[in-house]
């Protein structure tokens, strides 16, 4: 089984990282980073351990999330392996995941 990153999700990951290497440090991004990737990387083993994401249950595609630091990085299995969908800072308002504008802004 592999780790398959969304365009979408890697898009967020390097804003996230961006942000942080320009407001912290670049060894604050390079932390914050490293520990999303290290968390993903359970997944080829143990694909179920994370929670179902309750506020993408609409879609019908069963996506869970696992926590890391301040962010939910959200996933689901596809026949290639595990799709990283998401990485939603859990600081904003949960409903927000779902909103529109979020994944056309991109």
């Amino acid at each position: 089984m592999k780790i398959i990153w969304s365009d979408f999700s890697s898009g967020i990951l390097f804003d996230i990282f961006t942000y942080y290497k320009e407001n912290t440090s670049m060894t604050v991004a390079r932390k914050i980073k490293s520990n999303i990737f290290k968390s993903t990387k359970q997944l080829i083993k143990h694909p179920d351990p994370g929670q179902i994401e309750e506020n993408l249950e609409h879609l019908g595609q069963v996506h869970r999330y696992l926590v890391e630091g301040n962010y939910k990085i959200v996933y689901r299995q596809v026949k290639e392996g595990i799709l990283i969908t998401d990485i939603f800072d859990t600081r904003q308002d949960p409903v927000k995941i779902n909103n529109p504008k979020r994944k056309s802004g991109r």
